[in-house]
């Protein structure tokens, strides 16, 4: 990939603004890397003007280790620019301020499953929407789509407050779950034809956890859990000989995990691909926790559940994947390995005040057991598509 930008396909945006493909440097000390530096400032005001903290926003490392690993999904970067940064950085090479850079696009398109799948991602600073730069965006992603034979449009939106029911909300065509209708972001994606087919529910747990309430949890489902049953907890790795193993559990992820009405298939892991994913930890300087439940008997694993920090700051970690096997449901092994990973994360990262994660509002499950732990709702996270049509391309 070129370390050099260059001017984004022709795209009609409003007078005083420029798009640009990211130049994709090979660090975040090069000249070149002004962009990754923008794009994680414009989502870092975006996260605050909706949830009022940052811990959620993109860190430049994390946007340039993740332009680094193309082998599972090809990724396209863009941003909007003022035009007299844009000609400077176009005719004398010198990159625009941070603050120059108004709104960015990202699009990704999986590489070894999903190929009817594409993912938009446009994200315009606070001060600068209204002014027709939104618009000309999502129709580059979806021209890119179309032509890469794309037929099945995804993009996201995140609120910091669920809404109740009513004129008001917008509910997902699972039944389960709302957005406000006349936020930014939803407000935007229906009048472009996208459907709200999913909403999870953005949950955080205030550390400390009670002890006495995690030690009751902990003996319970050890003693429903019973002998067939042990917890295998790793830090910052995924010893060699779980590989393959670990790759059942991430790969089950998009088959068992609900996806409401999105047309989202199968997503095959296997040992490399879990290795990619321990590297980009690194290269993101995040460390990680995996506690999985072994079912002893067959030697196989049968849950597991992962967090995932910045090194940079102890405040806050997230809780990423959870997934209990379907045919080793119905023994609360989603509440052992959960408890396992805290009792982990107490003993890495004491400082640690709270931790956020996402589940499906249709998940009833696991959102029981979050509420259990004492996981308070947060927000949510909704999942939008937009199905073309054989017009669409024409």
């Amino acid at each position: 990939m070129s370390s050099v930008a260059r001017t984004a396909p022709e795209v009609p945006l409003p007078p005083g603004y420029t798009l640009v493909e990211a130049p994709h440097p090979a660090s975040l000390d090069d000249a070149d890397a002004w962009a990754y530096h923008a794009v994680a400032d414009v989502g870092r005001e975006h996260e605050l003007e909706v949830h009022g903290y940052d811990d959620l926003a993109l860190r430049p490392r994390d946007v340039l280790s993740g332009m680094d690993h193309q082998e599972y999904a090809a990724k396209r970067r863009f941003v909007v620019v003022r035009s007299a940064a844009a000609r400077a950085l176009i005719a004398d090479g010198v990159p625009p301020a941070v603050h120059d850079v108004v709104a960015y696009l990202f699009v990704l398109q999986p590489a070894t499953s999903n190929a009817h799948l594409s993912d938009a991602f446009a994200v315009v600073r606070p001060q600068e929407r209204g002014r027709g730069i939104g618009t000309p965006l999502l129709a580059l992603a979806e021209r890119l789509a179309a032509d890469a034979g794309r037929t099945v449009l995804l993009s996201n939106t995140s609120h910091g407050t669920e809404p109740p029911p009513g004129p008001d909300a917008l509910a997902a065509t699972t039944g389960a779950g709302r957005v406000p209708a006349d936020a930014p972001g939803p407000r935007f994606l229906r009048a472009h034809g996208y459907v709200l087919e999913q909403v999870e529910r953005h949950s955080v747990l205030d550390l400390p956890a009670a002890p006495a309430g995690l030690d009751a949890h902990r003996a319970a489902a050890r003693e429903y859990a019973g002998p067939d049953y042990r917890v295998h907890t790793w830090t910052d790795e995924v010893p060699e000989e779980w590989l393959d193993q670990v790759a059942v559990l991430f790969t089950r992820m998009s088959t068992d995990a609900p996806t409401g009405g999105v047309e989202f298939g199968e997503d095959p892991w296997d040992a490399r691909r879990v290795r990619t994913w321990v590297g980009e930890q690194a290269e993101k300087r995040n460390g990680f926790l995996v506690s999985a439940a072994e079912h002893v008997p067959t030697g196989t694993l049968a849950a597991f559940t992962v967090f995932l920090y910045p090194r940079d700051r102890d405040d806050f970690a997230f809780q990423e994947d959870t997934l209990v096997l379907r045919e080793h449901r119905g023994r609360r092994l989603g509440m052992l390995v959960k408890v396992a990973n805290l009792d982990a994360l107490a003993r890495e990262r004491p400082a640690t005040r709270r931790v956020h994660t996402w589940n499906a509002q249709e998940n009833d499950h696991m959102l029981a057991i979050n509420v259990a732990l004492g996981f308070r709702p947060a927000g949510v996270w909704a999942a939008w598509q937009r199905r073309t049509t054989s017009e669409d391309g024409d």
